[in-house]
């Protein structure tokens, strides 16, 4: 296989398999088989962490705090307080992200056909994702500031900018899918090319800034835009 093909294929999906149901076959690809092995490991991991929580914390129990002090500290620092409503969302989106976007770093399934790849690379997902963090948003907006007055905060502080704040419910979902789609494709393809042409310490090397670094920041960049859009509805 050439090299541009080889590239070609790492960035499509593929379907590895197909299931019936009531006569009709859905055909199930790999990056719906990588998005399904990350949901299990982090409900595997949550149901592990969470066992036997203790009074004092010690071992596993210390690195859950952490990362719930974190996510806690993060969304009340930047959605107020309301923060509470939201952090479960927020940390639970951080979390798949960051696995989603380095997936490619536990890749130790051998031969070609079949390999962990950012299933983020692909823009179904991320418009996914996006769409539910706007949802979020329109709903938060709604339940906290009820309905009317809700409607009345499109108009505020003047009327003129109802059109402009209308269109932000479908320009956002937009940049979000299309700005972690980007970055995420653009890492990935930057990698394999990397993967292809040179001795395999360069690419180990490399692929910390590119395979980790870069997916926690597209990840982290996400939800805290979300988190902003969130904070602008409730305010």
């Amino acid at each position: 296989m050439e090299l541009g093909e080889r590239l070609t294929y790492a960035m499509q999906s593929h379907e590895l398999f197909g299931i019936r149901i009531f006569g009709y076959r859905i055909p199930v690809s790999d990056t719906m088989v990588v998005v399904s092995i990350i949901v299990t490991a982090l409900i595997l991991l949550a149901f592990i962490f969470t066992r036997k929580l203790e009074a004092v914390p010690k071992g596993k129990q210390n690195v859950v705090e952490a990362v719930v002090e974190f996510i806690n500290s993060f969304a009340k620092e930047n959605i107020g307080h309301h923060w509470r409503f939201f952090s479960a969302y927020l940390g639970t989106v951080l979390l798949f992200l960051i696995v989603s976007n380095t997936i490619s770093i536990f890749n130790i399934f051998p031969g070609h056909d079949f390999k962990l790849r950012p299933p983020t690379r692909n823009i179904n997902v991320t418009a996914c994702m996006a769409i539910i963090s706007i949802l979020v948003v329109l709903f938060s907006g709604i339940a906290i500031k009820k309905p009317k007055g809700w409607l009345k905060s499109f108009a505020e502080p003047m009327p003129v900018i109802l059109p402009f704040k209308i269109l932000d419910y479908f320009i956002r979902p937009f940049s979000l899918a299309l700005r972690l789609f980007g970055n995420i494709m653009g890492a990935f393809i930057i990698m394999e090319l990397i993967y292809l042409v040179m001795p395999a310490v360069v690419p180990a090397a490399l692929s910390i800034y590119f395979d980790l670094f870069d997916g926690i920041l597209q990840a982290y960049i996400f939800v805290f835009l979300s988190s902003l859009y969130i904070a602008e509805a409730i305010e």
